[in-house]
């Protein structure tokens, strides 16, 4: 059968006037979606045809919703709804989300929609009254799972679920709660600890990179332990005009700062040949300290923003501890045993350490865990708590041998890159 020129060009103008008419009417179709109670349109970018903030309402205990509600921030960007998800499982606030040119990497390689949600009780997805025995792996996976379900008659193409550092432990956690959401899962430098000092982390201090280097960081660390006298009014003096206040005096925090050098310095990749000699001053020693081991770090003052997280490393996520042998000959403090309750939580906080979540983790990535891609950096001290899967034929897990826990899928070794660019493009679009 034979279609006139003007009968064809009528319909491909209806076939486009209705596919920009649904792309116009995406708020619409989100405000019908039970749950969600606002939209804002955002700023966006050139790789994103649209992008919204998303309010949904969440229950505070998905065991029992008369517990309350609380809204919860997602940020939508939309590139078509014949298009795949990736859908961010975010471990801390999203705000970084809001801005105009923000877009993921599995979403730049893909060329797919993309669906950030803020995680509870972080930024502003958080309860009027805050009561943390809410603040639980299992609510947390549900939220993602319920927005998940939500959205997933609009964007009806595959997702893939991901998130970087707490994201990795998040998305990995979500997909134990819920295997049959997602496609694809691409957990990136995702530690999962099995304790509030793990013990792992330690023992990786001690043979990473090389003996050089090491030498020269703790001897960096001894210099500062050795002109404490010197250096502490410099240091109170910073902190003086920093406004910052801790819960342990002042003389025992700086010591925690230079315990945390070498996880610090090793977590982002910092080269060895810039660390300070004995030759150098005072200043120049405390400048690089401080600029590895932020000030903020163990402040009070960030608490407003990082008590969640280290309640939830309190109670089921874990964290590290240190090692104060090799500077026990500098150190006032006998142990840094229980530094995190001591350094990080109001006193009326009681929290105890629940494995739970840790076993059934470990177990499900060794046996149930599919179509899921683990990254890491070899020299991420994180990386100390990866997990085993060697018996899991169904996941990998890639690791850059030199790499900090800065390290994504674009700075991958070439081979590797490839490898994970190629499997993930056939879970995708299968």
């Amino acid at each position: 059968m034979k279609i006139c020129f003007i009968h064809f060009l009528f319909i491909v103008a209806l076939l486009l006037s209705t596919q920009t008419f649904s792309q116009r009417q995406l708020p619409q179709y989100l405000l019908k979606i039970e749950g969600v109670v606002d939209i804002d349109t955002l700023e966006n970018c050139s790789f994103f045809k649209e992008k919204y903030l998303v309010l949904f309402e969440q229950d505070i205990n998905h065991k029992n919703p008369e517990a309350g509600k609380f809204n919860q921030r997602v940020i939508i960007s939309h590139n078509g709804f014949d298009k795949p998800v990736t859908y961010i499982c975010e471990g801390y606030e999203g705000t970084y989300a809001l801005r105009k040119g923000f877009v993921d990497e599995l979403s730049s390689i893909f060329n797919t929609n993309q669906i950030l949600v803020e995680h509870r009780y972080f930024g502003e997805s958080k309860p009027d009254s805050i009561d943390w025995q809410y603040l639980t792996t299992y609510n947390a996976a549900t939220d993602h799972h319920k927005i998940y379900e939500a959205l997933k008659p609009i964007y009806t193409k595959n997702w893939v679920s991901t998130g970087i550092s707490k994201g990795g432990q998040t998305t990995m956690i979500y997909n134990m709660h819920y295997p049959l959401d997602m496609c694809a899962s691409v957990p990136i430098v995702g530690p999962i600890a099995r304790d509030v000092e793990d013990g792992r982390h330690e023992a990786f201090l001690k043979q990473v990179g090389n003996n050089k280097s090491r030498k020269k960081i703790l001897n960096f660390q001894k210099e500062l332990l050795k002109r404490k006298e010197s250096i502490l009014p410099l240091f109170k003096n910073i902190i003086k005009k920093s406004g910052y206040t801790y819960r342990l005096p002042i003389e025992e925090i700086y010591e925690y700062f230079v315990l945390e050098f070498s996880f610090a310095f090793w977590q982002w990749g910092i080269d060895p040949e810039k660390l300070p000699s004995k030759k150098d001053s005072d200043e120049k020693l405390l400048q690089f300290l401080i600029a590895v081991s932020t000030p903020d770090y163990f402040a009070i003052e960030s608490g407003e923003t990082m008590l969640p997280f280290f309640y939830q490393a309190a109670s089921e996520l874990g964290y590290y501890g240190y090692d104060t042998e090799p500077l026990k000959k500098y150190l006032s403090i006998e142990s840094a045993e229980g530094y995190l309750h001591r350094i990080f939580l109001p006193e009326d906080m009681q929290v105890e350490f629940n494995p739970e979540t840790y076993n059934k983790l470990i177990e499900y990535l060794n046996t149930y865990a599919h179509n899921t891609i683990l990254i890491y950096g070899g020299y991420d001290p994180w990386s100390a708590a990866a997990p085993d899967v060697s018996k899991n034929t169904k996941i990998f897990k890639i690791t850059h041998p030199y790499g900090s826990h800065g390290t994504r899928i674009k700075n991958l070794p070439k081979e590797k890159h490839e490898f994970v660019i190629r499997q993930l493009n056939e879970w995708i679009y299968k």
